[in-house]
Parts: C-alpha cells; structure tokens; sequence
C-alpha cells in the first residue's frame, strides 16, 4: 500500500512540474514573440541622420519592447528585449546595409557609404 501511495504522489509531482515548465515555457514564447515585434519595428524605422533611436512599443497599457538602434559602420545594430508578465529576453542582430536594400528594408541614402 505504501508503494501504491508514493507511486501516487510522484506521478502528481511530476505533472505539477510539467504543468509549470510548460507555462514557462509558454511566457518565453510571448516575450520572445515581443521582442521579434521590436526587431521589425526598429528595421522599419532605421534612423537618417542620428546614430541612435530608442523606443518603447506600448499598447493597451503594457510595455511589449524596447527597441535600441545603432547606426554601425556600413550597417545596423538592432537591440530589442521583449516582455511578458515578468519575463523579458532580449534580441540582438547586426545588419549591413547591402543586406537591408536586398532584403527591402528602406536605408536612409545620407552617411551610409562608410561616409
């Protein structure tokens, strides 16, 4: 009967602990998710003349991202952290400016030529 009962209760610790790593798992997602909507925002919105643009994406009273962008030389460095409840992660990438005019991104023409 003793085996019986713990057998019992480890099979409901176990669920408890894949009940909770999966909503983990599932808050990383959303933060994730976030974080990508501030990486497109800040490739849509790559900055003329400054050499660096910050921005908060807030909708619905809730803070999604904040977007850093750094004019690099010949390219661009987006950083982006996303939030969910209490999670954030944060996103980093560097792009050259061929790489933006291939990929459509819309490259201010001024000081972009290692200028």
């Amino acid at each position: 009967m003793k085996v019986m009962f713990l057998l019992f209760l480890s099979f409901i610790y176990s669920s408890a602990f894949l009940l909770a790593q999966n909503k983990t798992e599932q808050d990383i997602d959303l933060a994730y998710q976030n974080a990508k909507k501030g990486i497109y925002w800040g490739l849509a919105n790559i900055p003329g003349k400054k050499a660096k643009l910050e921005n908060d994406l807030i909708a619905e009273d809730k803070l999604y991202s904040s977007v850093k962008v750094f004019k690099e030389v010949n390219g661009v460095k987006v950083v982006s952290i996303g939030f969910y409840l209490t999670n954030d992660v944060e996103i980093t990438i560097y792009k050259s400016y061929e790489s933006l005019k291939t990929e459509g991104y819309n490259v201010p023409t001024t000081g972009w030529d290692g200028e």
